[in-house]
């Protein structure tokens, strides 16, 4: 019995579904405070800045920099501040402002005059905005339909992460279990958006899920042999500092490691269910050994160079540090043993590992699911 042919019209009340969670998600409280309401985040030019105080060593600036801006926007639009610049010789963290640059300014004012002005960093919302109407832009014009549903998963990704499993880690929940709760609900999310409600999208459905519970066991397994902690994410400390310091971070890292790479992980389930689909809607016929065959075949393939992928995404947040042991002529054997290569390395192996068995998951559940009647 050959796979039904998938209809956009099938799918518009599951995209409606989809749509009205998002609205939901972005109405939910994360559960944390924000901001104090009195004061205003306002976009502000500079007209003037004051280097004096600056000091230079080396390609390193320490000092502050004194700076005149003129609100654009706002209940205090036009007015002229003085705000500071401290520079602390971080260069992943200083800025330095230009006359004619745009600046993000908290502003405390009291009866339409401004108190005091604190300065942020650059202004880059509308930069952003611009970049993402593009992506969104081009594509809808290459997927159309399919493009539309693609912006939607990507939407409902970022507010799952935002509101659902960013603000439960805070608030103690188990990392592991609750970011392959988490993953359950993205991959469904976009698998379904994009193939459909159908055989193939659960097909792409359990084949990621088989890859990801895989992979998290080997993240737990291969984490406490590593000797790894939770220290080696970025901000870990800053984290602790702030009044959490009940939270397992090596959990949140092992848990990283799964979440990271599902989005590899669906990729390649995707496209071995969508090829077995068009195999048997083609011929009828096929057996579920062939199909099984086919799907493997493919699977070689995109697992041939989704491993690569992992790799080169992953090495670009240590390119400099591995440029610095070079430069110093640091042993290969003492770099492979410290702690925050070896999670680097962690990272990678076991993200390419689900990877890699997702395709004959997949490819057994196609041939099983998507042939006979």
């Amino acid at each position: 019995m050959p796979v039904m042919p998938y209809s956009r019209n099938t799918d518009k009340p599951f995209v409606l579904v989809i749509a009205l969670l998002c609205i939901l998600l972005y109405c939910l409280p994360t559960g944390f405070p924000t901001q104090d309401d009195d004061y205003i985040r306002s976009k502000a030019r500079v007209t003037a800045v004051d280097n004096q105080a600056i000091h230079q060593r080396g390609v390193v600036q320490t000092g502050v920099q004194a700076v005149t801006l003129q609100v654009v926007g706002d209940e205090f639009a036009g007015q002229e501040i003085q705000a500071t610049n401290t520079l602390f010789g971080k260069l992943e963290l200083d800025k330095v402002f230009q006359p004619g640059d745009t600046a993000l300014v908290v502003i405390k004012g009291q009866n339409g005059r401004i108190i005091a002005a604190n300065l942020i960093d650059h202004y880059r919302l509308d930069k952003e905005l611009l970049l993402f109407g593009l992506f969104i832009l081009v594509l809808f014009w290459f997927a159309r339909w399919t493009g539309v549903k693609a912006v939607l998963s990507f939407v409902f990704t970022i507010l799952v992460l935002w509101k659902v499993l960013w603000p439960l880690f805070l608030k103690g929940w188990d990392p592991i279990i609750l970011s392959l709760l988490v993953i359950c609900v993205i991959v469904g999310c976009v698998t379904f958006l994009v193939t459909g409600l159908g055989r193939t999208g659960l097909v792409s459905f359990m084949g990621t899920m088989c890859g990801a519970i895989a992979a998290c066991l080997l993240a737990i397994l291969f984490g406490q042999l590593f000797k790894v902690h939770g220290a080696v994410i970025p901000f870990a400390e800053t984290l602790l500092h702030v009044g959490f310091s009940q939270l397992d971070l090596t959990k949140v890292f092992l848990a990283g490691i799964f979440v990271a790479s599902s989005g590899a992980m669906m990729d390649v389930a995707v496209d071995i269910a969508v090829a077995v689909t068009e195999l048997v809607d083609k011929n009828p016929s096929i057996t579920r050994k062939a199909a099984v065959a086919s799907g493997m075949n493919v699977g070689r393939a995109v697992v041939g160079t989704m491993t690569t992928t992992l790799l080169l995404a992953y090495s670009g947040s240590f390119t400099a540090l591995m440029m610095v042991f070079m430069a110093q002529g640091t042993p290969v054997i003492n770099i492979l043993n410290l702690t925050y290569i070896a999670a680097e390395i962690l990272h990678t192996l076991v993200g390419s590992f689900g990877v890699v068995l997702v395709a004959p998951f997949t490819a057994w559940l196609a041939g099983w699911l998507l042939t006979g009647h």
